[in-house]
């Protein structure tokens, strides 16, 4: 990848000259992307080239080997998630998969994109003997290692119940859980220049004036009946307006109930219904990109180098979900749902104890459920595939028909 330079310094043996460093080759994974924009006729759509930033194998961001999770940049790490911050977030969420495995009669949980594995540390602790297998899907080979490391430590008399898939199989029951996974699913970027929709790509940039930034942004005309999922009128949106759509994730999910058998599924992510994501004063989108846990705009920098995410449309996930078989449990905000789950009951014990590691796991979860943290940003949406129960995460405060 390419880096900046640093500043000229004098020569040690001719003082007063300088030399300028020469700017370091471009990494593999840009390369890999530059060839297949020029054998795609110099024209590359952005969801092709997310997919290859975050999962060109060996190469991307999540597939290359980078330590991607963590709590400081410090440790070479470049965000956080909701398990990393207190182990009280699988304690609490336990309860609904509790619930789910004894209503639907299923003995599995399958996690997608498991990250360190704190997650699945928690559930494996609270479930235990209530599941025959723990199931995690992840495309990470770096990850899987690190997360294998940590549950043979932290169950050793657990660890033969987990294992580790590269794909779906053909037919399965069980309880999915997906924490922030649908939101690193590549997306569609469509673009409005007053007069029509535009389907925003990625061309090479030829200005040798930024090294770091080997990509331009490039528009072309969507094809014909192509806009946004939304019931605004396209003269609502200002020129310039720029966009997601999700046929990824809302693949996913399709996939997910067809060959679910019986079980349910949660997935909780950052995101909106449908109404609120395409409001034409949200002109500027969603995506967002996260290194050394600082956010920026531009993923056309750094490439591989930084995570790159949208929000969830979670209307179209719903709708999804609904025409492939499953049913809506629930949907509303994290901090509701967590709520309903016990956080009451696991606040009040953290609150009566008096180390230090509990005082900073209450603290922790506070920032799950708050309205001006993760509480109200992050929502929870839930399927049943078989009979249909009141889902304890959604008692309160269910959302659905915002959906």
């Amino acid at each position: 990848m390419n880096r900046p330079t640093s500043p000229a310094q004098p020569h040690p043996e001719q003082p007063g000259h300088s030399v300028v460093a020469a700017p370091l080759p471009p990494s593999p994974l840009v390369e890999l992307i530059r060839d297949e924009i020029r054998t795609r006729g110099d024209w590359m759509g952005f969801e092709r080239f997310m997919e290859l930033a975050l999962y060109a194998p060996g190469l991307g961001y999540y597939s290359g080997g980078r330590r991607v999770l963590g709590h400081r940049p410090q440790d070479g790490s470049d965000f956080v998630t909701a398990p990393e911050l207190t182990p009280l977030f699988g304690e609490v969420l336990a309860r609904q998969l509790i619930q789910a495995l004894e209503v639907t009669g299923t003995q599995e949980v399958w996690e997608f994109g498991a990250g360190s594995g704190a997650l699945a540390e928690q559930l494996l602790g609270e479930l235990g003997d209530r599941i025959e297998r723990y199931v995690i899907v992840d495309l990470s080979g770096s990850l899987r290692d690190r997360q294998h490391r940590r549950l043979l430590k932290a169950h050793p008399e657990l660890v033969h119940k987990v294992i580790w898939a590269d794909s779906l199989p053909d037919g399965f029951d069980g309880v999915v859980i997906g924490n922030e996974v649908l939101d690193a699913m590549p997306v569609h970027l469509l673009s409005w220049d007053g007069h029509q929709w535009l389907e925003r790509g990625v061309a090479l940039n030829e200005a040798t004036a930024e090294p770091e930034r080997p990509f331009a942004w490039a528009d072309r005309p969507a094809p014909a009946g192509v806009r946004p999922p939304t019931e605004h009128p396209d003269a609502a949106f200002p020129p310039g307006t720029v966009t997601e759509t999700h046929g990824q994730a809302e693949a996913f999910v399709t996939t997910l109930a067809q060959r679910m058998g019986c079980g349910a599924a949660f997935f909780l992510d950052y995101g909106f219904p449908e109404a609120e994501f395409y409001l034409p004063q949200r002109h500027g989108g969603t995506l967002m990109c996260h290194h050394a846990h600082t956010a920026d705009p531009d993923p056309l920098a750094r490439v591989g180098d930084k995570d790159i995410t949208a929000h969830v449309n979670f209307t179209g996930i719903a709708l999804a979900g609904q025409e492939a078989g499953w049913e809506v449990l629930g949907y509303t905000s994290q901090g509701r749902f967590l709520a309903n789950c016990g956080l009451g009951e696991a606040l009040a014990r953290t609150g009566q104890a008096a180390t230090v590691a509990d005082l900073r796991a209450r603290s922790a979860l506070q920032m799950l459920v708050a309205e001006h943290e993760m509480g109200e940003l992050f929502k929870v949406i839930g399927f049943v595939k078989g009979p249909w129960f009141d889902a304890v995460g959604f008692e309160h405060g269910d959302r659905t028909h915002m959906l």
